[in-house]
């Protein structure tokens, strides 16, 4: 069993408007924290891990990563990544007349492990369509998604076929061209999702995935997105 706080849903209450008044410093900002990961996008994909479903273009220079695919892709970190930490971002979706400027489905995979190779998640092969990650342990936000018609939360639990929902909302939806601020929070039991200082996804999930390999993960969609950032949360005490 799962436990969710709702920040957002179809019928908001006035206590999930609330949750997305701008975020506190103290819940946006963690005091004690420590970089443990960023790329600058400036020096190619040597970080990263990109599987594509049906081609298309993924380069990082000049201080974007810019991925502009007719179909699936995910772009794994390659390095694992445990908590607690924070894990920040900027990725503007592109609509400018290209052939892959739909805006849609900005999402992410964070503390993935693939359950066929549990302790190196790329010595299983995969090719960028969706229904090839069922295979994962893994929390799955699709922010936009669905041709910018829904935002959702998802738990993987390893099982081919089986996704189960967590969070289901008709908004907050994607901006073309403006850019969208992520912030991830994986610290124990409590998972949260940013978007622009406010909290779309506020979950407490009992048996936590607490460590893992995080993606971006995108189809027939055009982004640009730049300070990746990650932080090792610190405690005092």
């Amino acid at each position: 069993m799962t436990t969710t706080r709702r920040a957002f849903g179809a019928m908001a209450s006035g206590a999930a408007l609330a949750a997305l008044a701008p975020a506190t410093a103290v819940s946006a900002t963690p005091r004690h924290r420590r970089l443990i990961a960023h790329d600058d996008f400036r020096h190619g994909l040597g970080r990263w891990a990109v599987e594509l479903e049906k081609g298309g273009s993924v380069t990082a220079s000049r201080g974007t990563l810019e991925v502009d695919v007719p179909a699936g892709a995910t772009i794994w970190f390659t390095k694992r990544l445990e908590g607690p930490y924070v894990l920040e971002y900027t990725a503007t979706p592109v609509s400018a007349g290209g052939v892959n400027d739909r805006v849609s489905d900005l999402n992410n995979f964070w503390n993935a492990v693939d359950v066929r190779s549990p302790h190196d998640l790329f010595a299983t092969p995969r090719g960028g369509a969706l229904a090839e990650y069922d295979h994962l342990r893994t929390y799955y936000a699709g922010y936009g998604a669905n041709t910018n018609t829904t935002t959702r939360l998802r738990r993987y639990v390893g099982q081919a076929g089986v996704r189960p929902l967590v969070l289901d909302y008709t908004e907050p939806l994607l901006v073309a061209n403006a850019p969208h601020h992520v912030r991830i929070v994986s610290d124990g039991s409590t998972v949260r999702w940013w978007n622009n200082g406010r909290l779309v996804f506020d979950h407490t999930d009992p048996e936590p995935y607490t460590a893992g390999h995080f993606a971006f993960r995108t189809t027939w969609s055009h982004f640009r997105i730049s300070g990746f950032r990650v932080w090792s949360l610190h405690r005092r005490g």
